[in-house]
């Protein structure tokens, strides 16, 4: 038989969602594992925003609508980046997909030609460097390292740019790392892509959940010269534990990037569900406590987590300032022999933390960052106990 897309036969699954079918599937055969692996909120969809998407099936809202979107839903993300990030996009400028990683997809093979550079800070969110490859680009890996609080210079953001580069993806607050970039690190980085007439791919899906009073900035409320080279990646996912609506969007600076988009949406998956546009369109117009009463939560729970494991011998985590994640540090566990395996990078630390500790945690050697683990607070405060007194436990036992 014919070979198969050398292109994509070189795509990898996701570990993130890998560490997570096997952590359910040991939780299914009886096992008492817990877990810190894939990213979504553990709370439920609000009852107003349900109730939404119910009334519109009853409504009989269940027919295709444009592909890109609802005319009354695009408006709504308009306003809602006016009121919350202080942008403007005009709501024929903003295309909604399948999730956010859908179009982030999406935006790649509209912006890229085989060979294209895409310049992507390291750690990573791991889609974003398969995605890249899978529409024939070439992820440029720029490292940020621990000791830089994991965000790169403008000076290395300059150094990495080639005549083929096309972009840069910047995510903010950053998944793995839960960082944040300022206002003034944003413009730095900025400038050089304005210099350089890059795209600037901002994924910000995790902006409503930022801690301690650390003021968000949004990439496209840099000016018009950032903003029309911007596109934003957000969506209702993470803000209002919508993971399974899969209900994302990109704004678009220039409005070619939307259009391309949408046609090349037309010829795939068409629009997502009319109920999900509806209840999309409640979670951004409707009442948005429940927001910041998730963000709260969260903030609790990753001062525990940050405390507790900086307490533990052999391990340390810088404190994140966003998201819900932890990277943590194993530097000092390389070499080392635990539960019958010699730990020489993340993944065996993981591998042998899940089989012998019953704890699953996401191993970020797909991340770019292979002495760190990832650990999500996505989850209650019982489980962080216990995830972390087994932690404890597995490296006093060895």
């Amino acid at each position: 038989m014919k070979e198969l897309s050398k292109i994509n036969s070189r795509v990898q699954a996701s570990s993130t969602l890998a560490v997570d079918a096997r952590y359910k599937q040991m939780k299914a055969d009886g096992i008492p594992v817990v877990g810190f692996g894939a990213g979504e909120p553990d709370f439920d969809t609000p009852d107003h925003i349900k109730q939404a998407g119910i009334q519109a099936i009853l409504d009989n809202q269940t027919r295709y609508t444009p592909t890109a979107g609802t005319t009354p839903l695009r408006k709504a993300v308009s306003a809602r980046l006016k009121e919350d990030l202080g942008v403007e996009f005009p709501w024929d400028c903003i295309v909604v997909s399948s999730g956010a990683k859908h179009c982030l997809y999406a935006v790649m093979y509209t912006l890229l030609d085989p060979g294209d550079g895409v310049i992507l800070p390291a750690p990573y969110w791991v889609s974003y460097a398969e995605q890249i490859r899978m529409t024939g680009g070439v992820p440029v890996i720029v490292d940020a390292p621990e000791s830089q609080n994991f965000k790169i210079s403008p000076a290395q953001l300059e150094a990495a740019i080639t005549p083929r580069t096309k972009a840069l993806v910047l995510n903010n607050p950053s998944n793995p790392t839960g960082m944040i970039y300022s206002r003034e690190e944003l413009q730095g980085l900025a400038d050089v892509c304005v210099r350089h007439d890059l795209y600037i791919i901002s994924d910000e899906i995790y902006y409503t959940l930022c801690y301690d009073g650390k003021p968000f900035t949004s990439m496209a409320a840099l000016g018009e010269e950032v903003r029309k080279r911007c596109i934003l990646i957000n969506g209702v996912s993470k803000a209002y534990a919508m993971t399974g609506w899969r209900c994302g969007y990109a704004a678009c600076g220039d409005k070619r990037v939307a259009t391309v988009m949408s046609n090349c949406l037309s010829h795939s998956t068409g629009s997502i569900g009319a109920m999900n546009q509806a209840a999309m369109l409640e979670a951004l117009t409707g009442p948005q406590d429940s927001v910041e009463e998730m963000r709260r939560v969260f903030q609790e729970r990753r001062d525990y987590l940050v405390s507790r494991l900086n307490q533990i011998e052999g391990v340390s985590c810088i404190r994140p300032e966003g998201a819900f994640y932890v990277m943590m540090n194993l530097e000092k566990l390389v070499g080392r022999t635990l539960g019958g395996r010699v730990i020489r990078d993340a993944d065996d630390f993981s591998m042998v933390f899940l089989e012998k500790g019953l704890v699953a945690v996401v191993s970020c050697c797909g991340f770019g960052a292979p002495n760190f683990v990832r650990w999500s607070y996505a989850v209650s405060m019982d489980t962080i106990r216990e995830g972390l007194d087994r932690l404890e436990r597995f490296l006093k036992e060895g």
